[in-house]
Formats: structure tokens, sequence, C-alpha cells
């Protein structure tokens, strides 16, 4: 009975361990389209995004060499 038991838990475990993961892999997909939907809107608004990202990578170079 105890081996049946210890099956139980680990099959009941997998179950939920299964369901929480689809909800993460769900979630991951809402933010990804959120993200697109800011990205589009910011492109429309003729933010260039690559040039913004190069600043602040400089920014953080800069901002290591300073410090040390």
């Amino acid at each position: 009975m105890v081996n049946e038991e210890t099956i139980g838990f680990h099959k009941g475990a997998l179950s939920t361990l299964s369901k929480e993961r689809e909800e993460l892999v769900r979630m991951i997909g809402i933010v990804e389209q959120l993200m697109q939907m800011h990205l589009k809107a910011l492109q429309e608004l003729g933010v260039d995004l690559m040039k913004d990202a190069e600043g602040v990578k400089k920014e953080g170079l800069d901002g290591k060499v300073k410090k040390k």
C-alpha cells in the first residue's frame, strides 16, 4: 500500500506541475504580445530603439569603468 501511495503522490505532483507549466507558457505568450505591441507603437512614433539600447549599453560600460 505504501508503494501505491508514493506512486499516487508523484503522479499527482507531475499533474499539478504540468498544469503550472502550461499556465506559465500562456503568461509568457501574453507578456510577449504586450511587449510587441509597445515596440510597434514606439516605432510608429519614430523612436529608434536600437539607438536607445546602444546608449544604455555605453552608459553601463562607462559606469563600470568609473567605479574602478
